[in-house]
């Protein structure tokens, strides 16, 4: 297995010096985002203070380029480069998109593939390893306003945001923004912080219910202090779609 990895990199090593012509710069950025205190976060780490790194000392959203003796491909960079600053591994991702110009990096034509990460929670705030970089979990409206982040990351941001609550309406993504056991209740209002606006209690219940993509895991204790049912996921791999959307505070 080794011997083959090696041939496959000392070939791949070949094609690229046979290329006649410059390569533009290729790398992975990861939108994560998780849900505590009340707010939809999202991931950022400050990039270095180093002498010829661009954007020194901003915000960014956590990325890297591809190394491509380590990642197969682009998803399994972007799993990398989360987990170098969180220590976890997300449940789901979902590409978002590429982004690319002559313009975004100073180093040169560059072009990124930026991912969509969901980090499930207790309604605290994800546990974080030391990294060489300051991280930090900030909501995304802060995030998200001009000039807040290097590069063009507000513009992935607000991509990310955008197909996060467009898939709210009638999925059951943010669901996987919840560890399990989670109640109906704590759902419902994981919804409500991911669209921004209340959803009617007895019409998400109807929904959620008779979507199918919830499996009861026992009594647990409840958002009141009194027993409630469990539930997990039945498939983490891909969210559930509903037949319609929600409708504000209606539901139904």
């Amino acid at each position: 297995m080794v011997d083959k990895a090696r041939k496959v990199t000392r070939a791949a090593a070949g094609a690229r010096a046979a290329l006649g012509f410059v390569r533009p710069l290729s790398s992975v950025d990861v939108v994560a985002f998780a849900v505590f205190d009340e707010a939809l976060r999202v991931l950022l780490v400050r990039r270095p203070k180093v002498a010829g790194e661009p954007f020194p000392g901003r915000w960014a959203l956590p990325g890297g380029f591809v190394d491509v003796d380590r990642d197969a491909d682009l998803l399994a960079c972007a799993r990398r480069k989360l987990r170098d600053k969180t220590a976890r591994v997300s449940p789901y991702f979902e590409q978002l998109g590429s982004w690319g110009s002559a313009s975004r990096d100073p180093r040169g034509w560059s072009a990124t593939h930026a991912w969509l990460a969901l980090l499930p929670t207790g309604g605290t705030a994800p546990e974080q390893v030391a990294v060489a970089a300051e991280a930090s979990w900030r909501p995304v409206d802060d995030a998200m306003q001009k000039g807040a982040l290097a590069f063009d990351h507000v513009e992935i941001l607000r991509t990310g945001v955008e197909r996060l609550r467009s898939k709210a309406e009638y999925t059951s993504l943010p669901a996987f923004l919840l560890a399990e056991p989670f109640t109906l209740p704590q759902l419902q209002r994981i919804y409500e912080v991911v669209l921004g606006r209340p959803v009617d209690k007895s019409g998400f219940r109807t929904r959620a219910l008779a979507a199918r993509f919830l499996a009861e895991a026992g009594t647990v204790e409840g958002d009141s202090n009194r027993p409630a049912m469990g539930y997990r996921l039945l498939d983490r791999s891909t969210p559930a779609v509903f037949p319609r959307t929600f409708s504000p505070r209606l539901g139904h």
